[in-house]
């Protein structure tokens, strides 16, 4: 309650400063529009003025408190029947059929059989299934499959950093007479991602055995919805900071998580950690005071608002990977059980405000109006649901220090994409501020995992000397 208030509060304060702003970027845009009526027909509407009426409808404060509200309509109801369920303890009482079964598993799930589940193991889990290990897989094989990860995760990754500059950045329509318009609705494209993936994740597990699966269902909602509103504020801040921006804000999102340990929790870090820290910080500034188009408009609430965004983004991204990792640790699902979960509740809950808000029609007729912009939002959704199970299999298979450095590449190469693709100017100074920011992400990688294998060496040591007494 407290982080939430919190929460809550840095909204309040950062909309508050973002409108002020938009009132005074209104009454330029007021005047450039007088100036323009001049030169237009009276018996001719003009666009631009209906669009600056109803700009405030699309201003992200107002869409935020919309999707909140219609995520309430969700959480509210479903905590009063949770905690009614609970208090009465209904899956002592509960009878046969579909909906009993159905609210024991969602509100206590299988947590009896934990154990048993635990001692059974699992294809694709972590358990251990008996009989002889499996032999070891040649280098070649080995190698093999690692490119594959590599060149899945880059294709996949790649391809959606550049659609989802695309799709929020450029006016679909747009023509030497005819002014565009873009796509504004983030939520939409949160939707039709995450019910590709749990198609995708279905499709898994139908195939593929998995573990028995013990959590309830309602813990996968609060993961579901950081992750919801970490790709809400990803995809908003696009319509205020460049992409090259928002993928150097991700890499250095371990300085607010550094921040937050030591503030909150106490938590030492060790020197290396604070100077490849200050060494993200310093590339960082040199690339955003040096970079032309940083930010969009610099008269606009891009400061504030892009600004907002990014802290949002990182801030829920930090939660759902730590929630993520709690019931990983309590309840040994798999995966793709977590990848079904999550995406089961993200579905459910943007569907729901996003049929509250007209957002399924008004996006349908932006669809029909401009085709192109289906065949991009298609594409994205593949790109991002292929890219989840590529996520999980490398991680399966060679660990996360790999996939870390993996992933590190690709914002090295997004970057570059999107410079090229779109025309992002960077200067020498601030190219130079992105090679110490990844230059500084290698050297982390590095020293932690150089790190972990001698505290397991140590372990070995010790345990051998121990044996031996």
């Amino acid at each position: 309650m407290r982080l939430g208030a919190c929460v809550l509060l840095a909204v309040l304060l950062v909309a508050q400063a973002a409108a002020k702003e938009k009132a005074e970027v209104s009454e330029k845009e007021d005047l450039v529009l007088a100036r323009s009526e001049r030169d237009t027909p009276v018996n001719q509407e003009d666009p631009g003025r209906k669009l600056a009426d109803d700009d405030w409808k699309e201003f992200w404060v107002f869409k935020l408190a919309l999707n909140l509200l219609g995520y309430a309509t969700i959480f509210v109801p479903g905590y009063l029947i949770i905690s009614h369920l609970r208090r009465n303890r209904y899956n002592e009482s509960a009878g046969p059929g579909f909906f009993p079964n159905l609210a024991v598993l969602c509100v206590f799930g299988r947590e009896q059989h934990a154990s048993a589940s635990a001692e059974e193991g699992s294809v694709g889990g972590k358990g251990t299934s008996s009989a002889t290990p499996a032999p070891e897989e040649p280098f070649s094989t080995r190698a093999l499959r690692l490119i594959i990860c590599v060149i899945g995760l880059q294709v996949s990754y790649l391809t959606w950093g550049v659609l989802q500059e695309r799709i929020m950045t450029i006016e679909y329509g747009q023509t030497a007479t005819q002014p565009g318009e873009f796509f504004k609705d983030s939520q939409f494209l949160v939707f039709i991602n995450r019910i590709l993936a749990f198609i995708m994740a279905l499709i898994v597990i139908t195939v593929r055995k998995q573990p028995t699966h013990t959590a309830p269902l309602y813990k996968y909602s609060f993961s579901s919805f950081s992750n919801i509103m970490s790709s809400w504020c990803q995809y908003e801040a696009l319509k205020f900071v460049s992409f090259p921006t928002q993928v150097l804000a991700k890499a250095s999102k371990v300085i607010p998580v550094m921040l937050m340990g030591k503030v909150v929790n106490g938590k030492t870090y060790s020197y290396h950690e604070y100077f490849t820290a200050g060494m993200i910080s310093v590339g960082v500034s040199l690339f955003l005071l040096t970079s032309g188009d940083a930010t969009k408009h610099k008269d606009s609430v891009t400061t504030t608002s892009g600004l907002a965004m990014l802290v949002g983004y990182m801030l829920f991204d930090s939660f759902t990977s730590n929630w993520q990792g709690a019931l990983f640790t309590s309840y040994k699902m798999s995966s793709i059980q977590m990848m079904a979960g999550v995406n089961l509740f993200s579905c459910l809950l943007t569907s729901v405000s996003l049929i509250e808000q007209g957002g399924f029609t008004s996006s349908a007729a932006f669809m029909l109006r401009h085709p192109d912009f289906v065949f991009a939002a298609v594409i994205l959704s593949i790109c991002s649901a292929s890219g989840q199970l590529f996520i999980f299999y490398t991680i399966s298979r060679y660990g996360p220090v790999v996939f870390v450095i993996i992933m590190t590449v690709r914002q090295g190469f997004a970057i570059l994409l999107s410079c090229i693709i779109y025309g992002h100017p960077v200067t020498v100074i601030g190219f130079m501020g992105v090679l110490l920011v990844f230059l500084a992400l290698f050297l982390r990688i590095y020293i932690n995992d150089r790190e972990r294998k001698l505290k397991k060496l140590a372990a070995l040591t010790l345990s051998g000397s121990g044996s031996k007494v």
